[in-house]
């Protein structure tokens, strides 16, 4: 292990061992209700962060870690505009319309501020909205301020960008903006003017990042410092990292090997064309890359890194801001990534400039597949599937004073749809009170026990379903299929196998089609109750 990882390993075992014999449900001693503060990573992979295995350099995460806790088995949906309707609605997407999109929110579906207001709150939010079936933040969605980044191709000079739901005029060249900084200065700004104006309302803030998103743009200082640091390749990253992530307990399966042959799914082959011969279709072994492809791959990295690294920084100085206006210790942070980091390789926006320094906003690059597998690894699969690497994610949970436990990990199997009625009985209302009477019970449920220890939360299953990859998990079990694999399911036991090696469908067939039934059964279900 190296010194960095075994410095951070050290530090997340005192503090859990410190926290050992407590109460870890904190008393909040005023009876006041918590903040809330979710930050949402766009594309990041499960192992990106120093406090999930990684060798980014992520001090302001870890530090948040190594005060709270972390779920080493949390799912999103595998892609960003389900993800984030179900976060905010508490519903799984195909219940509301939204994988995929048709229309509007159902008229009974509500997002959080509607119901958090109501109780008090303040809410605010920065960055990506992409709720499809709620197209504006603040008149569809209940927020109080928004700053709405809809131009997810331009870092630098964004021409779609809203405040408070109104076409704002776009950035010019050379202005020094960077869309990472500018939603953390946002979401500063709302909580500034939150002391000042509301200090007895406790608050709501969504901050939405696009980063680590393509195309892979990013400071050029902090491309800087990770430009070296990957010409030792995939393989070599992925293998340090999977043993990390068994070294700290987050996960105990074999690390299967690389999928050579399974292809972007929006693979076009003129891409190859304008990127030119640094690029790779496959994620094939390090070993059998040119020279060249080695460093065009390791600057691409080098990129990624720099953009998650440069998150890590802007989320620091919005954890600042809560400790200047001491509301720090009373704000529940919840920090996810909304699917896995993606395989994808295309050209678009303003095109790609291969005389342009890589990284810089003339340059459209994607993280291409065989550094996806290292950012998901030890899983398997990108962003789009359902297995295990387009769907897990990392959650570190910071809240002081209503958590005791420091440095904690939480084994529990969870789910964004979660996090609403989490929230909402944190707030003080009960889910069931919170929604209309004509809306299905939320399927989500409340985090609220593992928050005080490592407990099992009670559900039946966990459902996915995104442009016909599909899964199901029911306890350890997991039914799952992909397009690309004529949708044939595989059944496998997580308990020792969360890499998803050993396919037991034909060992378990009996288990396997009552999975299968259920899945249909529940697809039916959600699909109606979207009508």
């Amino acid at each position: 292990m190296d010194r960095r990882a075994f410095l951070l390993t050290i530090i997340l075992a005192v503090a859990g061992v410190a926290s050992q014999g407590r109460s870890v449900l904190a008393a909040d001693g005023a009876g006041k209700k918590p903040n809330f503060l979710i930050i949402l990573a766009d594309d990041m992979g499960f192992s990106d962060l120093g406090c999930y295995g990684g060798e980014i350099e992520t001090p302001q995460l870890d530090r948040l870690a190594a005060d709270g806790l972390r779920f080493t088995q949390f799912y999103n949906t595998a892609r960003c505009w389900p993800t984030r309707s179900c976060i905010l609605s508490g519903y799984y997407a195909q219940q509301i319309r939204m994988d995929p999109p048709k229309g509007r929110l159902p008229d009974w579906a509500r997002l959080l501020p509607h119901d958090l207001k109501p109780l008090g709150y303040r809410c605010y939010h920065a960055g990506k909205w992409h709720v499809l079936g709620a197209p504006k933040p603040v008149a569809d969605g209940g927020f109080d301020r928004s700053y709405w980044f809809e131009d997810w191709d331009r870092y630098f000079t964004p021409a779609k960008h809203f405040e408070n739901d109104v076409l704002l005029p776009p950035v010019e060249p050379g202005s020094g903006y960077y869309a990472t900084t500018a939603f953390a200065d946002y979401a500063i700004q709302c909580l500034r003017e939150h002391a000042k104006k509301y200090p007895q309302q406790p608050f709501f803030q969504y901050l939405a990042f696009i980063s680590p998103h393509f195309p892979l743009h990013a400071l050029q200082e902090d491309i800087d410092r990770y430009r070296n640091r990957y010409l030792e390749g995939w393989d070599a990253v992925r293998h340090r990292r999977w043993k990390r992530l068994k070294e700290m307990g987050i996960v105990g399966c074999d690390l299967p090997p690389l999928d050579t042959e399974l292809s972007p799914r929006y693979f076009k082959p003129d891409v190859l064309e304008k990127v030119g011969p640094g690029e790779s279709r496959y994620a094939v072994p390090w070993a059998s890359l040119t020279d060249e492809q080695k460093r065009f791959q390791a600057t691409k990295m080098a990129i990624h890194a720099a953009m998650v690294h440069r998150m890590d920084r802007e989320i620091g100085r919005v954890v600042d801001q809560l400790r200047v206006m001491k509301a720090l210790d009373d704000t529940l942070i919840l920090f996810l990534s909304d699917n896995g980091a993606d395989a994808t390789l295309m050209v678009r926006g303003d095109g790609h400039n291969s005389a342009a320094p890589p990284g810089s906003r003339e340059s459209f690059l994607c993280l291409g597949p065989g550094w996806a597998s290292a950012s998901n690894g030890p899983f398997r699969r990108h962003k789009v599937w359902t297995h295990e690497g387009g769907i897990s994610t990392p959650l570190v949970v910071h809240w002081p004073n209503g958590i005791s436990a420091r440095g904690e990990l939480r084994h529990t199997p969870g789910h964004i749809i979660d996090f609403a009625p989490t929230i909402l009985e944190l707030a003080g209302q009960s889910a069931e009170m919170a929604r209309r009477p004509q809306a299905p019970p939320l399927p989500g449920r409340s985090l609220v026990p593992a928050l005080a220890a490592d407990v099992a939360i009670e559900r039946e299953f966990l459902f996915f379903h995104h442009e016909g990859n599909r899964a199901l998990r029911m306890g350890d079990w997991k039914l799952v299929s992909a397009r690309e694999d004529d949708n044939a399911w595989e059944l496998f036991d997580l308990r020792g196998d969360r890499c998803e090696m050993n396919n037991l469908v034909s060992q378990q067939p009996d288990r396997a089609g009552k999975m299968a039934a259920r899945w249909q059964e529940l697809e039916t279900t959600f699909r109606r109750q979207s009508q």
